[in-house]
């Protein structure tokens, strides 16, 4: 009867079990490696005792390879499941491409922060300019300024024409039908001039690193030409151009003009104060000669 059992059981096996894979020898402290494709499993002859080292099949029989090796194999200290690398945990990382810092600095060619206050009034605007220039320019650095702007360089404009001998001469004789163009076209020549000059001078801020707005740019430069020609102006008109007083005025109200310039632009383009002084040198060159010395 064993016989018989035995040599059914070897005559019936199923493809699958005559198929099944060898498992290599057992390699101690890990898991055996897969055998190689389409190698049989060896299985021991009937009625045959079971060779060392072979483990039992469930239900009592020998049908599994036999292992090599250390059989108590060596600890192995457990891993820590949540470290860096492990399977299902990625190690953080971060990148910093500044070298030189956080990247929190304000750095010209970057996103433009966050208005520094609301828009000024225009009489704020225009006493901010003489008294806090400082914080005004940066506070209007986001904000057109047309209004104010073209409506005072066209008044200073249309005001400046007296400030010169011949000129002044030549309106006052003339009849009011040909004086009040004369008056009109200077104003509107005026406001071109300040708007060419002040593009001049964002230009060159912008190719010096400069990263503010056109139109605060030239709006500012316009009403810091018009403004801080104004107490030579009052004198040019009862004095005339030529005299001394009127000179030194144009002078120092040059100089005046030079250093706001030169913030407006720095806090406008967030430029160091030398460069923003390069980027006003044109539109200064053009007040001293046009303007503040009279020689039109």
């Amino acid at each position: 009867m064993a016989g018989f059992r035995i040599g059914r059981g070897r005559d019936n096996r199923t493809p699958q079990r005559q198929q099944a894979p060898q498992a290599p020898p057992y390699q101690g402290g890990g898991q055996p490696a897969p055998p190689p494709y389409g190698h049989q499993q060896q299985w021991p002859p009937a009625g045959g005792a079971p060779r060392q080292g072979a483990a039992p099949q469930g239900g009592g029989g020998y049908g599994e390879p036999e292992y090599f090796g250390d059989p108590h194999p060596q600890y192995a200290p457990p891993q820590d499941p949540y470290a860096a690398n492990n399977p299902g945990h990625t190690q953080m990382f971060s990148v910093n491409d500044d070298p030189y810092g956080d990247g929190g600095a304000y750095r010209a060619g970057a996103v433009p922060a966050a208005p520094a206050g609301p828009r000024l009034h225009w009489k704020q605007l225009l006493s901010g300019i003489v008294l806090r220039p400082g914080p005004t320019f940066l506070q209007m650095r986001d904000y057109a300024v047309w209004g104010p702007a073209l409506v005072v360089t066209f008044l200073y404009g249309m005001l400046a024409i007296f400030g010169f001998d011949e000129p002044r001469q030549e309106v006052i004789n003339a009849t009011l039908s040909n004086a009040i163009p004369y008056v009109l076209i200077t104003g509107i020549a005026f406001v071109i001039s300040g708007l060419v000059l002040g593009a001049v001078t964002h230009t060159l801020a912008r190719q010096l690193g400069g990263d503010g707005a056109w139109q605060p740019t030239i709006g500012l430069s316009m009403l810091i030409m018009s403004v801080t020609d104004a107490p030579r102006l009052v004198f040019a008109l009862f004095l005339g151009g030529e005299n001394s007083l009127v000179q030194v005025l144009g002078w120092v109200t040059w100089l005046a003009a030079g250093a706001l310039f030169t913030s407006m632009v720095s806090k406008s383009h967030d430029l160091p104060w030398p460069k923003a002084l390069g980027a006003s040198a044109i539109q200064l060159i053009a007040l001293l000669s046009i303007i503040k010395l009279g020689t039109i």
